[in-house]
């Protein structure tokens, strides 16, 4: 009997997919899938930046026909890969066996889009016929593999040249790996479990019949103090958007936000908590339930970007140029000369995120339904 070891389905320790569900065999097999190519991904942080970065799949595997995808990513960030064809195989950093696989596999091309040392030490340590993005030399330190990755490490290097770009996250990635950049979508895709999730929550909360449902994510990253927008702000927003349209208002978060979300839902019938111990295949099945999120520049803005909604998204000291916004996200940001400071804690008064009105979110979710179809 033949085998066929340089399929993309074959793996050696296992019936492979096509002869445990259809009983092929690899003599006779017409889904045998040759690898031509092998690429390995490295992106590890964080959740966001990973699901972000997807958008690089469809054009690696146009650009190399035949293409097998190694994806190397923390185990944090497995549920984001659900439904993604375009992965063929992830391999989790946690994993003791991760290093000994990288020690003798080959790959043709090897990509890494993070600039951290450990990222970069596992990109110069994989072997590749070719690398783009970042490494580190003999001395540990980060250096770039090809000259397009060295806007990316200088802007990580300067505050003042990441202030100064007016590029997305998107297109720069696109250009490290030397790819046309065509406004590419995020990989995102429900399955039944996702959608029977959400089925479950929207019929315990009798929201079948509402017309209107906002979604609003307070929270952030504490990395940047002012990331995420004041909870007086929007206290303030739900109750004129209440006011104005009838409508359900859903709150998002983790752990973190459970103080603030028990804040805003307060006295208040039209908000709902959706929970705080959802995994991340719930947060995502949740977040289709609203025709349109407010939130500030976090893993939110990219679960709804991937779903297509609309969004309204609150910057401070993060950069919005990086943000692709698809033609559906309505960036608000006060007019500062210090924005995209990326400082870690300020002092000013006011600061960036006392500087965005209740008038100016406002404004951006009327604006955004007046273009929704009722």
């Amino acid at each position: 009997m033949i085998i066929k070891t340089d399929c993309k389905y074959f793996s050696g320790d296992r019936p492979c997919k096509p002869h445990k569900e259809r009983g092929k065999v690899c003599d006779t097999c017409d889904e045998y899938s040759p690898i031509k190519h092998k690429i390995l991904i490295i992106k590890l942080d964080a959740v966001g930046d990973v699901l972000r970065t997807t958008p690089i799949l469809r054009p690696l595997k146009k650009a190399y026909p035949g293409t097998y995808v190694k994806w190397l990513t923390k185990t944090n960030a497995k549920d984001l890969f659900v439904n993604n064809e375009m992965v063929d195989e992830i391999m989790y950093f946690e994993d003791p066996a991760m290093t000994v696989n990288l020690s003798v596999e080959e790959f043709d091309i090897v990509i890494n889009l993070d600039s951290s040392p450990i990222s970069s030490a596992l990109a110069s340590f994989s072997k590749g016929k070719i690398k783009f993005g970042f490494g580190v030399n003999s001395l540990g330190k980060v250096n770039t593999f090809n000259k397009e990755a060295e806007e990316w490490l200088i802007m990580g290097s300067f505050d003042s040249e990441k202030k100064k770009n007016n590029k997305t996250y998107q297109q720069i990635i696109h250009e490290i790996c030397k790819l046309p950049y065509e406004k590419g979508e995020i990989i995102l895709t429900l399955d039944e479990r996702d959608i029977n999730f959400k089925k479950q929550f929207i019929k315990k909360h009798k929201l079948e019949n509402e017309k209107l449902i906002i979604g609003i994510n307070a929270g952030a990253s504490d990395r940047w103090q002012f990331k995420k927008w004041r909870l007086n702000g929007y206290k303030e927003l739900i109750k004129k958007l209440s006011g104005s349209y009838e409508c359900k208002i859903l709150l998002f978060g983790g752990a973190d936000e459970v103080e603030i979300n028990n804040e805003l839902k307060k006295n208040n019938k039209n908000v709902i908590d959706t929970g705080s111990n959802n995994t991340i295949r719930q947060f995502i099945a949740l977040m289709d339930i609203p025709r349109i999120l407010i939130t500030g520049d976090t893993l939110a803005l990219h679960v709804a970007t991937g779903l297509k909604k609309k969004v309204v998204c609150l910057f401070g000291p993060t950069s919005h140029n990086e943000i692709e916004d698809y033609g559906r996200i309505t960036k608000i940001f006060p007019d500062m000369e210090c924005l995209v400071c990326y400082k870690n804690k300020c002092d000013f008064n006011p600061n960036c995120m006392d500087l965005i009105s209740v008038e100016m979110v406002y404004k951006a979710v009327k604006n955004l339904l007046n273009f929704l179809p009722s």
